[in-house]
C-alpha cells in the first residue's frame, strides 16, 4: 500500500470486519514509530471490552494509547506534532458526541483543524454507513446522515482516502 512519502493525513473507510483498522495500522506503521494510537471507543459491556482487547494484542510496546472518546482535537493538539498518529475510530467518536449531545459541527471544525495542526502521518478510521438500507428509525438516520457528513468533511481534507471491503484497499483520493 505505500507509494513511498506517506500521505500526511489518510482516511480509511470500510465496513464492520472489513480490515479498515489492521490496514491503519499497517499504514502508519510505514512511518518510525513509537506511534500514538487515539481510542474513541468506550467499554461499556463485555463485548466492546473484548473487541478494545483485541485490538490492543496487535499493538507492540511502541505503541502509545490515549483515550478520546470526547476531546479528539483535544488529543490531536497535545501529542507531539510530529509523533505519527492512528485515530480509531471517528465514528465511535461521532456516537459519543450525538449521546452526549455535543455540538457536532463544532466538534467536527475542532478536529479539522487538529489535522491542520499536526506535522506527521495521521491515520484516521470511520465506518461507511451509507451503504445499507435506509434505517427504520430517526435517531439512526440523523446517525448515518451525520457519519456521512463528518467522512466527507474529513475526506475533503486528507490527502488520502482508502476504502476497505473483504480486507481488500481501493484508493479513493490520493
Amino acid at each position: 500500500m505505500s507509494s513511498g512519502k506517506p500521505a500526511r493525513v489518510t482516511l480509511v473507510l470500510g465496513g464492520a470486519r472489513s480490515g479498515k483498522s489492521r490496514l491503519a495500522e499497517r499504514l502508519i506503521m510505514e512511518t518510525p514509530g513509537p506511534w500514538l494510537y487515539i481510542a474513541t471507543a468506550e467499554p461499556h459491556d463485555d463485548e466492546m471490552r473484548a473487541r478494545i482487547a483485541e485490538h490492543k494484542l496487535r499493538r507492540t510496546t511502541d505503541w502509545f494509547t490515549r483515550d478520546a472518546p470526547l476531546d479528539l482535537p483535544k488529543a490531536l493538539l497535545e501529542a507531539d506534532r510530529t509523533r505519527p498518529v492512528l485515530v480509531d475510530c471517528l465514528t465511535l467518536w461521532l456516537t459519543n458526541l450525538m449521546i452526549g449531545e455535543r455540538n457536532i459541527e463544532a466538534a467536527t471544525g475542532a478536529l479539522l483543524s487538529g489535522l491542520q495542526y499536526r506535522a506527521g502521518p495521521v491515520v484516521l478510521v470511520a465506518n461507511e454507513t451509507g451503504l445499507g438500507i435506509v434505517p427504520d428509525n430517526a435517531l439512526a438516520r440523523k446517525f448515518r446522515d451525520e457519519a456521512g457528513r463528518l467522512n466527507q468533511r474529513v475526506a475533503e481534507a486528507a490527502d488520502r482516502v482508502l476504502f476497505v471491503a473483504a480486507g481488500l484497499p481501493m484508493t479513493l483520493k490520493g
